[in-house]
């Protein structure tokens, strides 16, 4: 009997492990094991349902609504629409960590966005996040392609 298949299937396994282990871990700056603005949350149960809209003009780039109140507890279902003409992003978190994410986002300025808190669309896409808010406090949803923010991408999420 041939140990040749045994070794491939080992190496192969080991492989797939270690793929797996840095899918998890994400590029820097990137885990996702906590959550500054709450946590995923359960599309089962009752959410209410709130739209935003990106778009840019007139040398603007902008959120509609820029402000949403939610309730401690609330859960939110965030169907997200790209009216704009670019690549735009909605990212929850502090504000603290978007600017640090900022930050790397001009290193990498193609790293894409598909997270429980993050998504990146293209224009007249659409895309959905629920999300529960479990603490109370000012929460930012922000685009961190970079140029963006600073041309007024930013919007707050209050939570009382």
């Amino acid at each position: 009997m041939s140990k040749f298949p045994f070794v491939v299937a080992t190496a192969a396994a080991l492989s797939l492990g270690t793929v797996a282990a840095f899918a998890a871990a994400g590029p820097a700056g990137h885990s996702h094991e906590h959550f500054s603005a709450g946590e995923p949350g359960n599309p089962k149960k009752s959410f209410r349902i709130v739209q935003v809209t990106m778009r840019e003009g007139d040398g603007k780039m902008m959120y509609v609504p820029e402000t949403i109140a939610v309730r401690k507890g609330e859960q939110i279902k965030f169907v997200i629409r790209n009216d704009g003409a670019l690549d735009h992003e909605f990212i929850l978190a502090t504000t603290e960590e978007n600017l640090k994410h900022a930050k790397e986002m001009m290193k990498n300025p193609e790293m894409e966005h598909d997270d429980p808190n993050a998504k990146r669309l293209a224009p007249k896409q659409v895309k959905e996040i629920v999300w529960k808010f479990t603490k109370a406090g000012t929460f930012e949803f922000g685009c961190l392609i970079p140029g963006h923010r600073e041309a007024g991408m930013t919007g707050k999420v209050i939570v009382k």
